[in-house]
């Protein structure tokens, strides 16, 4: 191992053609783009991926909003947009030639829906027996539901998740979605972990190989224990809102001025809390003395945890039990996340430079992997529509000026290296 980082991310000389949109996808493609892949992004000419307009806020440009907006910017970074009209035989006939030469396509088009155009995995093979393919669908390239298209929301609901997740009935408590696409960013890392096999397994073989990614499958598989505590005991696990299924006490509880997170793993720990709050008696009832004990007497057990904690600040709290080790935290919001001294430390909010938005820049959230020698880099901040189609054309596929200018003409592409 060496001491010093390469210059190049681990998959430096690797092309990405990035056929995909919204998140799923582009979740993949940037992750792939942080490792050092050419991710050529293909974008409808003059409107571009839906996220672009999914706003407000957007990035502000004089003043005012432009068309990219914060969504977009979220899953986009270190790619080159080329705006290519791919229902005309021009624009096919530029991506497959891009084909050709790029190691992988991601694409999340309705099923069937690039076969048509001479554009999927059987077709591009032909060119490029080492191509690496992979299909982002809402259902899978087959079974009942391949047709239907898949949003994130739906697929939360259909694959268990928000039956996970929300207060208790008796609490009043109703399904409840997770805060951010989980769904679909998942579906991305499932993707993007895929693809790097199907790298590796072509070191092997030299051959490339399809990959179908479905949203339902990985939200399924992100069930982990709960699912797995189903088909165990063909219970159905009721909501519990903050609480954890199988370990007591580990949830939010309340201090006398705010929520805080006490999430005690051990019966080690939970002795050390109750020597903290002065309740080493409770130990005498054996509702208290196990976890196992614990989590059947959850009714009783919580309440009592309660009242202990209603007694000191969140602050007091966070500061005794961190110091003996036993786990608890805050409840932060987005500028409590973003200001934590840990969180900055890693480098977890970057800037990025931009042409035209205003101060010159875009503030993202950075790739969480710490690689040693080939660590993520951020090169290309999230692209205007068609920012690079003419340079995509020139380098790639040696096309003239007149020839691309011809193209632009033609509507075939866009070239929007001036646009906003």
């Amino acid at each position: 191992m060496t001491d010093t980082p390469l210059e190049n991310g681990p998959l430096t000389g690797l092309r990405v053609l990035d056929l995909s949109r919204i998140l799923a996808g582009p979740t993949a493609t940037q992750l792939l783009g942080d490792m050092g892949a050419d991710v050529i992004k293909i974008e409808r000419p003059d409107h571009g991926d839906d996220t672009r307009r999914w706003g407000p806020p957007f990035v502000q440009v004089n003043g005012e909003d432009s068309a990219e907006s914060a969504y977009y910017l979220c899953a986009n970074r270190n790619k080159r947009s080329l705006a290519v009209d791919m229902a005309s035989e021009a624009g096919q006939r530029i991506i497959r030639d891009i084909a050709k030469i790029s190691d992988i396509v991601v694409e999340n088009f309705k099923v069937g829906d690039l076969a048509r155009r001479g554009l999927d995995y059987a077709s591009l093979k032909k060119l490029n027996p080492r191509l690496i393919y992979c299909s982002i669908s809402g259902f899978g390239q087959s079974g009942p539901y391949a047709e239907r298209a898949g949003y994130d929301f739906l697929v939360q609901g259909m694959g268990g998740m928000m039956s996970l997740t929300g207060q208790r009935d008796a609490e009043g408590g109703v399904p409840t979605k997770v805060g951010v696409g989980i769904a679909d960013v998942m579906c991305g890392m499932y993707a993007a972990n895929a693809v790097l096999a199907a790298l590796h397994a072509r070191e092997k073989t030299g051959e490339g190989q399809y990959i179908d990614i479905a949203l339902l499958d990985t939200q399924v598989a992100w069930l982990i224990n709960q699912g797995t505590a189903y088909l165990t005991d063909r219970q159905p696990p009721a909501r519990l809102g903050n609480a954890h299924p199988t370990i007591v006490p580990y949830e939010t509880f309340p201090a006398s001025d705010r929520q805080f997170i006490l999430a005690i793993g051990n019966d080690s720990q939970f002795r050390k809390f109750l020597e903290a709050a002065g309740r080493l008696d409770l130990l005498a009832d054996a509702r208290f003395q196990t976890n196992v004990a614990r989590v059947k007497n959850r009714e009783h057990v919580v309440p009592v945890v309660a009242e202990i904690t209603k007694t000191r600040s969140a602050a007091d709290w966070l500061s005794v039990l961190a110091s003996i080790g036993v786990p608890c935290g805050p409840v932060n919001n987005l500028e409590d996340v973003f200001n934590d001294p840990q969180i900055r430390h890693r480098e977890m909010a970057i800037t990025m430079p931009h042409k035209t938005a205003d101060q010159g820049a875009v503030h993202l959230i950075g790739n969480p992997v710490k690689l040693s020698a080939t660590p993520v880099t951020y090169r290309l901040p999230p692209p205007r529509v068609g920012e690079h189609s003419a340079e995509i054309l020139r380098d790639l596929l040696n096309l003239s000026v007149q020839e691309i200018e011809a193209l632009a003409t033609s509507g075939a592409i866009c070239d929007g290296r001036l646009d906003n």
